[in-house]
């Protein structure tokens, strides 16, 4: 089966020579029984593992070694310096072993290393900034990629009318249009690689990458409709087969995508039930996930579109129903066959340049691709932005427009389908391996070394490392439900009312279909968010100083249902399993940052509003009974504000207490001490 593997893997196959002649049988006649072997090399046998373990290790201490320097790695991308490594290996191997072994092969990219790379970008991608740029994003995506395919390829054939090409460019217009569909598509590995080193804002991000992770649609169908006409030859297309080619566009791209929500559904629907068998979780996450790339790629459909969809779709429903070790075990498993094999592509890239076999040069052709390339890119965006724009309610400016044209990079993907073109239907195939080869090293390596600066230049918005406060949060869901109702009021079915609809289905349908009972019973937003402020409370109280806490004595239990919000606090529940550390917020002296002092603040009052209708009317009970002659039986109390406090409170009467209304002053004592609001002031016990 390894051997089998060989030569998908591009490797070279081994003693191939030597299976060939003819074997005898140990043990035939005219030779001795063979003895005792105490060494036996057997190579052949571990060859295809080895190899690919090797290159592996190859890739990962090379990353190892970029980033000893921090000077390097902050002026030269990663990539480029992976590419410069391919191509000095390549020279080694081409000088030992006299020809080009070890190739990017096409069927090795599609189907091994280009999935966890997609599969991690949409897994983790911000699903609320892609659905709120959605529409310029297919702008792009589907107008831009047509558009730069067709011009390109136009402009191409023009130049070898004009005379700028060699006459040996054997190439018609169509195989023109067939190279310039899959030279403009933008690239998901290089702008994954290139615009993350980069850290251009949120939203100009995913608009580019985006537009790459998308347009696999629109390339794969231009790819194939125009390899289709080149075979069948000019003449013999008729108008049926183009409407056939605009048909298939829709069909590749919404049933990518279909396929992918299915595979979503059942990896939700699976993970509800693995509640006793949590060690298959991270293996259910990426079986299913592969198998709906490997499911669209043998329907001939969009396979980067199927497993993008797979993962925005299902990492809401299976981050609540899986537990959180197998969370983050799917995290940085993810993260690390995602960088594993973007960097074993970066290296193939540079170790393929060498094999000076695959290709043929035209400085004509190539010094026009470049230029028609980098020309159609802008001018498209240029008049695409202005349409939406019209639309946007935040329009992009003159400065996002120049880093969206100056960041359309190429990569693998172009690579592999010119490897895959014919010889004997495209003459000219080794001019455009040559062409394609410039073109990727041209815009990861000048292109990303530049745009570093240019962002810098130009004083691009930077993206922000943080996540959003409590109060950000809060003020963002109230603004949503806001707009909502004003389309709801004005009669007008905008983005946000649908946003609501889809939201309310959700809520009422799929969260009760795909997740389990407990998981769907905590999932109110406010609550959730004062359990996670609890626990990193107790995890910044221990590193503070604070009551050593061991292993085995924070043990979270499980959340609560909301219905026992009023009777249960996280705090009660931390200090009921073996805790004896205090977890609140209050004990601890200093802040580390803004972010913290204000979740510190919206805590408060949040303790504040859970806790003060239960202590208040036991505060104004013991306030207005304090004067009676005859008081009643005393008790002890425990609060759960402070470990080991105890306070002495009379008890409440059967009669209604007689509640005094607040003055302005106490109220904003209360508002800016929430500590006060539920921790009462002890009240004097009684003389006996």
């Amino acid at each position: 089966m390894l051997r089998a593997a060989l030569p998908l893997l591009g490797l070279p196959l081994a003693g191939a020579a030597a299976t060939e002649e003819p074997t005898r049988e140990p043990g035939s006649p005219g030779e001795p029984p063979p003895g005792l072997a105490l060494f036996r090399w057997q190579w052949h046998e571990v060859e295809a593992p080895y190899l690919v373990a090797l290159w592996i290790l190859v890739a990962s201490l090379a990353k190892i070694v970029f980033h000893l320097s921090r000077k390097v790695t902050s002026l030269v991308p990663e990539s480029c310096l992976l590419i410069l490594l391919g191509l000095v290996l390549g020279g080694i191997v081409l000088a030992v072993a006299k020809k080009a072994e070890y190739q990017l092969e096409p069927g090795t990219f599609f189907l091994f290393l280009l999935p966890p790379i997609v599969l991690d970008s949409g897994y983790f991608m911000p699903s609320r900034l892609f659905f709120d740029n959605l529409g310029a994003i297919l702008t792009y995506a589907v107008v831009g990629t047509l558009w730069n395919a067709f011009t390109t390829g136009a402009a191409l054939w023009g130049l070898q009318q004009a005379g700028f090409v060699a006459p040996r460019v054997q190439a018609s217009f169509l195989d023109f249009l067939l190279f310039g569909s899959l030279i403009s598509a933008v690239d998901p590995v290089a702008v994954l690689a290139v615009f993350e080193e980069v850290h251009v804002n949120d939203t100009l991000f995913i608009i580019v990458f985006g537009e790459s992770l998308l347009n696999d649609a629109v390339t794969v169908v231009l790819y194939k409709v125009c390899n289709s006409f080149v075979e069948m030859g000019s003449a013999n297309v008729q108008a049926a087969d183009y409407l056939k080619g605009v048909a298939s566009l829709f069909v590749v791209s919404l049933g990518g995508a279909a396929v992918g929500l299915v595979f979503a559904f059942l990896l939700a629907l699976t993970t509800r039930f693995t509640k006793r068998v949590r060690i298959i979780e991270p293996l259910l996450v990426f079986l299913l996930a592969y198998a709906a790339y490997l499911t669209a790629e043998m329907a001939s459909l969009s396979a980067i579109l199927a497993v993008t969809m797979c993962g925005l779709g299902c990492k809401k429903y299976v981050e609540a129903n899986i537990s959180h070790k197998s969370r983050t075990a799917v995290k940085y498993t993810m993260k690390t066959l995602a960088s594993c094999a973007e960097t074993v592509i970066f290296m193939l890239l540079g170790i393929s340049a060498v094999d000076s076999s695959k290709w043929a040069w035209d400085s004509g052709l190539v010094l026009g691709t470049l230029f028609f390339i980098l020309f159609f890119r802008a001018l498209g965006v240029v008049l695409q932005t202005w349409v939406l724009n019209q639309f946007r309610l935040v329009p992009l400016d003159k400065i996002d427009q120049v880093v969206m044209s100056y960041g359309g990079l190429r990569g693998a993907v172009a690579f592999a389908l010119v490897i895959l073109l014919d010889r004997t239907k495209v003459p000219a195939k080794d001019y455009f391996v040559a062409t394609t080869i410039v073109v990727v090293f041209f815009t990861v390596i000048v292109q990303g070394l530049t745009i570093k600066p240019l962002v810098k230049w130009l004083k691009v918005k930077r993206s922000e490392h943080h996540k959003p406060t409590l109060n950000q949060e809060l003020h963002e869901h109230t603004f949503d439900h806001i707009l909502a109702a004003v389309e709801d009021v004005v009669g007008h079915h905008g983005y946000h009312y649908w946003r609501d609809r889809w939201e309310q289905f959700d809520k009422k349908y799929l969260s009760q279909l795909l997740m389990r009972r407990s998981a769907y019973r905590i999932r109110d937003q406010i609550w959730d968010v004062y359990y996670r402020l609890n626990i990193r409370d107790a995890i910044s109280f221990v590193d503070q100083g604070g009551h050593i806490l061991s292993s085995t004595g924070l043990t979270l239990p499980s959340m609560p249902s909301r219905n026992s919000v009023a009777e249960t606090s996280v705090t009660n529940l931390l200090r009921e399993s073996g805790s004896g550390a205090c977890l609140d917020l209050q004990v601890i002296d200093t802040v580390r940052s803004g972010r913290d002092r204000e979740d510190a603040v919206m805590h408060h009052l949040l303790c504040g509003g859970l806790y003060k209708p239960r202590r208040r009317g036991a505060l104004r009970c013991a306030q207005a009974h304090e004067s009676s002659p005859l008081p009643q039986p005393v008790q002890r109390r425990s609060y759960p504000g402070r470990v080991g406090r105890e306070i002495w409170q009379s008890t409440c009467p059967r009669k209604p207490p007689r509640l005094c209304p607040w003055t302005c002053r106490q109220a904003g004592t209360r508002a800016s001490h929430p500590w006060r609001a539920w921790h009462p002031r002890p009240v004097p016990r009684p003389q006996l």
